[in-house]
């Protein structure tokens, strides 16, 4: 972060309760950073509350969730502030992302997207990232307004966090940020993808990788969630039989891969551990 151009942030880190000596370190090597140590692990949601809570304490205008496997360019910053200040009742907004290391460099000339705006289709009862492995050639340079944003990097408005809160702590894993941007998005604020906000991310390292079945069954649960609260009454004529084949797809991958029912539980029990 000591790169980024934008000339007023502060960061603050949020350690969940690790023991590798992470909270040592960035003591040692980044006084300036704010530390936040949590005496257990709270989770995406909790972790992230907890630093939400200090930035509007200390009256912050803008508050940004950046998730710790990330790199950023210089400019994103910037970028995803000045699309905010003059875009029309924007309250959210994200960069696009890709993904760490693909296609040799980080910065090669083609890079593999992650996420260029989210989707929400309530009739398969699934959300999906536009653009995922797509190789950029400019498909996605244009600024949009999307269904949400990924928490892995989002901006957000100090009053819109005093108008909806914070991000909902009963969700185990994934799906705390959907839900939040969906709820920002019914009190009336618009959320955008501003591609020209771009930033790195080294995928799932904290969950066991895309296809883990840690990652896909807590998915799963979170999607179950999401649709319970958003969805509507005909929409569930078709989430039962297209989630299935969803789920069905996914299970079959893993399973190619080396996964088994016994490793998704197993991973489960050692992440509730942690």
């Amino acid at each position: 972060m000591e790169s980024v151009k934008y000339p007023n942030f502060s960061v603050t880190l949020v350690d969940n309760a690790s023991s590798d000596g992470t909270v040592e370190s960035v003591r040692e090597n980044f006084p300036w950073v704010k530390i936040i140590t949590n005496s257990e692990n709270l989770r995406f949601a909790g972790g992230n509350n907890a630093g939400i809570d200090y930035a509007m304490k200390h009256k912050a205008d803008y508050v940004l969730l950046l998730n710790n496997d990330t790199e950023v360019d210089p400019d994103f910053l910037s970028e995803l502030i000045n699309a905010t200040e003059t875009g029309e009742n924007i309250g959210m907004a994200g960069p696009k992302i890709f993904y760490y290391g693909k296609d040799d460099s980080r910065r090669a000339t083609r890079k593999m997207i992650w996420f260029a705006g989210g989707r929400i289709e309530f009739w398969k009862g699934w959300v999906s990232h536009i653009g995922i492995r797509e190789i950029d050639i400019g498909q996605y340079d244009a600024t949009k307004y999307v269904d949400y944003l990924t928490g892995c990097c989002v901006l957000v408005k100090r009053e819109v966090i005093e108008e909806i809160g914070r991000l909902d702590e009963t969700f185990f894993i994934y799906g705390e940020d959907v839900d939040w941007c969906l709820r920002a998005s019914r009190a009336g604020y618009r959320l955008a993808y501003i591609p020209t906000s771009m930033i790195w991310h080294k995928v799932s390292a904290s969950s066991g990788g895309n296809l883990s079945w840690f990652k896909n069954w807590n998915k799963l649960k979170s999607q179950l969630r999401l649709m319970a609260r958003y969805a509507k009454w005909y929409h569930w004529l078709t989430i039962p039989f297209l989630m299935t084949i969803y789920i069905t797809k996914n299970i079959l991958i893993a399973a190619e891969r080396g996964g088994s029912f016994r490793k998704l539980f197993n991973n489960q029990e050692t992440s509730e551990a942690q």
